[in-house]
């Protein structure tokens, strides 16, 4: 199963002000949909809230520390691990995580693909991307977009894959982690 993470930053690495986006970009949200329609979609559930509502054509799968927590028309996961294995059960072929910061900053370690969109801005943002380092990445596709009536900025949508890794090879090594080392 590929790990993808989809986000929209700013120059800062800004991704969202008192739990909205800080910005609106039409085109982004239409390339949001197009890439996740279809697939299982992980995200916090201080980015579900400000969603509040299942997005149509995508599982979403909310990571919660509440046990109790109950979502209707979501999947509720306690760790980013449980997140994972409930896509890869349900036959999920590249899962997507959506945000907020945290699992974001969990997930980066296991992605395989970043689907960025670089915000030509800076925005008054109170949770970040985390840091990464560039240079582990191949950028596989970019394009630019203007700022339009639609779009607040100008944006350049990026599709980077993550080097030395080949999928097959991460699907793998991945499965095995999740089997109990006396099984072995």
């Amino acid at each position: 199963m590929i790990v993808s993470l989809i986000v929209a930053m700013d120059e800062a690495r800004g991704i969202g002000r008192e739990g909205r986006l800080p910005w609106h970009m039409g085109a982004d949200l239409k390339r949001f949909k197009q890439l996740t329609m279809g697939h299982h979609l992980v995200m916090g559930r201080k980015t579900y809230q400000s969603i509040d509502r299942p997005l149509q054509g995508r599982t979403i799968i909310v990571v919660t520390r509440q046990m109790s927590r109950k979502l209707e028309g979501c999947l509720v996961a306690h760790s980013l691990e449980q997140a994972f294995a409930l896509a890869r059960e349900r036959g999920e072929t590249e899962v997507f995580i959506g945000g907020g910061g945290e699992i974001f900053a969990q997930a980066l370690p296991f992605a395989d693909r970043i689907y960025l969109t670089e915000v030509h801005t800076r925005a008054s943002c109170d949770v970040f991307f985390p840091d990464f380092v560039l240079e582990e990445w191949v950028v596989r596709e970019r394009i630019a977009h203007p700022a339009d009536d639609t779009n607040d900025y100008p944006s350049t949508y990026s599709m980077l894959e993550k080097k030395g890794c080949w999928t097959y090879d991460r699907i793998l090594i991945k499965s095995l982690l999740t089997i109990p080392f006396f099984c072995l």
